[in-house]
């Protein structure tokens, strides 16, 4: 008995790694084949341009009331005289104040227009971190085959190359047989209620739908995953949602002396100890899958193995891919408390005390779903709980089937060969969620290359982007548009 089954037990073994085996070996790449692009710009030129846009101090604040319309105007008139050839031959729209709509309108109308979308407007400089600048962060500085500044990541670059593209393809007289629409939001930083989404109810009002809208959200990662000996090109398939949470509590307040058992203070922070210690759930979602199903056959075999073998291993990996930040932000709804605010005096029990919880949804979740996890996490009825401002739920997620996510990739291989092209899941939010209702083929694309420590500049200190990057961004949107609409 014992012998049949050490047999069984041996065969049982010998079977499962045949089939890891044998899905490991059929686990084939999946990236395109592309000749490596022959365009050729002014590189030089193109910087300095760039540097010129990030001097305007285009910044979105919470509060609207320090909205600067002076600013937009002013880049406005400079990407008149930077491109000019653009502003002869493109319709130009001022939509929701300062947001900017082109039209290069294609010889056949019959065929659905494509988006390229960026964003003018960029987060504020943290108060007290000037000093901490390389450069001043609105001085546009070239320096060490950098452009420096606010927005030179997030996300002018894309914005000027963009329109460097289209101007160098007017200058060789190309005429695109498709639409071409450039949608540049002024507000996307506090949620494009003003631009984005105002530009898509003209869109909507028009008739038009896109076949395809590409805008920022990816990046070329270089060394950011360990044991990868190349650059990995992130397409965004899908974008989490957005939700902030005020939770406040009210009680009688009084004299430091004599404190009650709990202060506003104390129950306050007790909830949101627990916010933190009871995570919403992990678990693999489709953006991220198809982004292993992308990135696993370009591995060493024993990480292929995992990789194929997914109905197995998922486990392991997602404990151990969830250990990272970026992991555990694309494997969960994520929880980050961001504001404070109780007492006014040392000596003093504040009556009330509020904080402000942010969440990131992951595609399957949903607002619905964040709130009942706060409430039941927190379990204490003194605790009120408020939603904030904008919100969104997590976006569609495009398919990488498309002929338009192929398209993508094969013009992002033309201009980094050595790139794998994987789908990924956006841990951020962009204006791109507003187009979801006028398209299902929706992609979020930046070819800026960030390596160890990189990705802290974004929204933080010594925003910068390489020359001779921002010459490859630029020769991706040519390629991207002879493809799609010459």
């Amino acid at each position: 008995m014992i012998r049949r089954l050490l047999l069984i037990l041996v065969a049982a073994v010998s079977v499962l790694g045949g089939v890891l085996v044998i899905r490991t070996l059929t686990f084939r790449s999946r990236q395109v084949e592309a000749a490596p692009t022959t365009v050729t710009i002014d590189v030089t030129a193109a910087a300095e341009r760039l540097a010129e846009v990030l001097k305007f101090r285009t910044i979105s604040y919470q509060d609207t009331s320090d909205f600067d319309l002076a600013e937009f105007a002013a880049l406005h008139r400079y990407l008149e005289t930077a491109f000019p050839r653009v502003h002869q031959a493109l319709g130009r729209e001022t939509v929701g104040g300062a947001s900017l709509l082109y039209t290069w309108r294609g010889a056949d109308t019959s065929l659905a227009p494509i988006v390229l979308m960026a964003h003018q407007d960029v987060v504020p400089v943290e108060p007290g971190t000037e000093a901490d600048w390389a450069h001043s962060p609105f001085s546009g500085a070239i320096s060490g085959g950098y452009v420096w500044g606010r927005g030179a990541i997030d996300d002018k670059s894309n914005l000027t190359a963009q329109l460097e593209a289209v101007e160098l393809l007017l200058a060789r007289g190309y005429e695109p047989r498709r639409t071409v629409i450039l949608a540049y939001g002024h507000d996307e930083e506090v949620g494009g209620l003003n631009g984005a989404a105002r530009i898509v109810e003209l869109l909507e009002q028009r008739g038009l739908r896109p076949a395809f809208v590409v805008d920022e959200g990816g990046a070329v990662a270089e060394g950011i995953i360990p044991g990868l000996g190349f650059p990995v090109a992130a397409v965004g398939v899908a974008e989490k949602g957005y939700l902030s949470l005020e939770l406040s509590v009210r009680v009688e307040g009084g004299h430091s002396s004599m404190p009650p058992p709990q202060t506003a203070i104390g129950i306050l922070a007790r909830a949101l100890e627990r916010l933190e210690r009871k995570q919403m759930p992990r678990g693999l979602r489709p953006a991220t899958e198809a982004m292993f199903d992308y990135l696993g056959p370009e591995l060493p075999f024993f990480a292929r193995l995992v990789m194929a073998n997914r109905w197995l291993f998922e486990p392991v990996i997602v404990r151990q891919f969830g250990s990272t930040a970026i992991g555990n932000a694309m494997l969960r709804t994520t929880t980050a408390p961001t504001m404070f605010q109780a007492g006014v005096k040392e000596n003093v029990l504040p009556s009330s005390a509020s904080a402000v919880v942010n969440f990131r949804i992951l595609p399957g979740d949903s607002i619905g779903h964040v709130l009942e996890h706060v409430r039941r996490a927190i379990d204490d009825p003194r605790v009120e709980i408020r939603m904030l401002g904008f919100r969104s739920e997590p976006s569609p997620t495009s398919s990488v089937d498309s002929e338009h996510f192929r398209l993508i990739a094969r013009s992002i291989r033309q201009v980094i060969p050595q790139a794998v092209v994987v789908p990924w899941l956006v841990v951020g939010g962009t204006d791109s969620r507003h187009f979801t209702r006028l398209t299902p083929d929706v992609y979020r694309v930046s070819l800026v290359r960030a390596g160890p420590g990189d990705m802290n500049r974004i929204h933080g200190t010594d925003e910068r982007v390489g020359i001779e990057n921002y010459g490859e961004m630029v020769r991706f949107y040519v390629q991207l548009l002879q493809h799609a609409a010459m």
